[in-house]
């Protein structure tokens, strides 16, 4: 049985020279950075080494990377440790309706802490208007965070102009960029924002793995207290094979960007394009032209998304249905709702993410396959024949 994996998004291989890299870190080269002996200079030497890869492929300045445990912990330490830091300023910050998690769960404790979250609306392709964005400012907001693309529909957001904005207001505005660090070029200078999450296993680094950038002079709080590690900013011992593996993978990802979007362009456009004209009433979610180069998504109507995804499964096919925090959930993600989708049809997602080693052999095979697993799914479910006798079908 041919297989084909479409979840890059959920989780990509690990490119062979990130591998190379780590391993001497998880062998002989085992000293704490922070001791004062060789062993100890390799480990340290490695970090720096690693933290300028991953400042020159943002556009940033090394000594403004902090490494973490992934995008997770990235998010966390910036929307929390931001707005802690300017609380003596205000209590509300700003937020998208179709943030991840760790963005809307941070911004939630902190409503648990006395401040106030608003919520910007998107539009029907999950694109947020920077209006709707300064309409929400107010005297006492102190923090704006807005993703730079969503990994669940693709579309990349105007950071640059709600950076003018919240610039302009003077209000510090994180983005969280874990979708597009490594995937496009994103440029720091470029975007105006003052703090960026970015995680190692979106551009074939290890998992585990991420950063976040914080422009000189904006003030955060540490969200994890230890030692003088990362400037004092976070605490504990560091995961040197991890931050080995993403300065490697960052190093290779700013070398072949132009490569990689040159192969995913074309076999994203195919799979939206004959997706959908294969078996109607599929609906395309995210926007068409301003979207992740290897991303397509879609809500088949009339169908589960987990019950298309276990048989695509049974056919050697890896997608996803919804982002990864949330595939297991079985329920309606807030994502497609915030589109204005209804709860039926958000029920039916499925989102396929390409990397480097897909093939238009895989796109054929997935055009192939899926039309008669969807038919076989509509034929049992109720809708759809509640559908079909109200003349509707065809």
């Amino acid at each position: 049985m041919k297989k084909v994996y479409m979840d890059n998004a959920a989780a990509m291989p690990l490119l062979p020279e990130a591998k190379d890299a780590m391993l001497p870190f998880l062998g002989e080269a085992f000293g704490n950075p922070s001791s004062l002996h060789e062993w100890g200079d390799k480990a340290r030497d490695a970090i720096e080494e690693a933290r300028a890869s991953v400042a020159s492929l943002i556009g940033a300045d090394a000594e403004e990377i902090y490494f973490t445990s992934g995008g997770t912990e990235s998010n966390n330490f910036a929307v929390k440790g931001m707005a802690l830091a300017q609380q003596a300023k205000g209590k509300h910050i700003i937020v998208s309706a179709i943030e991840h998690f760790s963005v809307l769960n941070s911004a939630a404790t902190l409503c648990k802490w006395g401040f106030e979250v608003t919520e910007v609306p998107v539009d029907k392709y999950g694109a947020v208007n920077p209006e709707d964005v300064k309409k929400a400012i107010r005297e006492d907001t102190v923090l704006v965070s807005i993703m730079h693309a969503n990994g669940e529909i693709g579309t990349i957001q105007p950071i640059k102009e709600i950076a003018a904005i919240t610039r302009k207001m003077k209000i510090p505005f994180h983005t969280d960029a874990v979708a597009t660090a490594g995937t496009i070029p994103v440029n720091v200078n470029e975007l105006e924002v003052d703090a960026l999450s970015l995680a190692a296993n979106s551009f074939y680094g290890p998992k585990g793995s991420g950063a976040l950038w914080v422009r000189k002079g904006i003030r955060i709080m540490p969200l994890l207290d230890g030692g003088i590690q990362e400037g004092g900013r976070r605490g504990g011992t560091e995961n040197v094979a991890g931050i080995v593996g993403m300065g490697k993978a960052a190093e290779v990802a700013a070398a072949q960007m132009r490569d990689r979007i040159k192969h995913l362009i074309p076999l994203r456009d195919r799979l939206i394009t004959e997706l959908p004209a294969k078996i109607g009433h599929v609906i395309v979610t995210g926007h068409l032209q301003s979207r992740l180069p290897g991303h397509a998504s879609f809500c088949v109507e009339f169908i589960e998304g987990e019950a298309m995804l276990m048989l695509l499964n049974s056919k050697g096919i890896a997608v996803s249905s919804g982002s990864a925090c949330t595939s297991k959930a079985l329920k309606a993600s807030h994502v497609l709702l915030a589109l204005g989708l209804d709860h039926a049809i958000a029920q039916g997602s499925a989102l396929f993410t390409m990397g480097m080693d897909t093939t238009n052999e895989d796109i054929d095979y997935v055009l192939e396959t899926m039309p008669s697993l969807v038919t076989r799914l509509r034929q049992m479910s109720p809708l759809y024949d509640k559908f079909i006798k109200a003349g509707k079908g065809g």
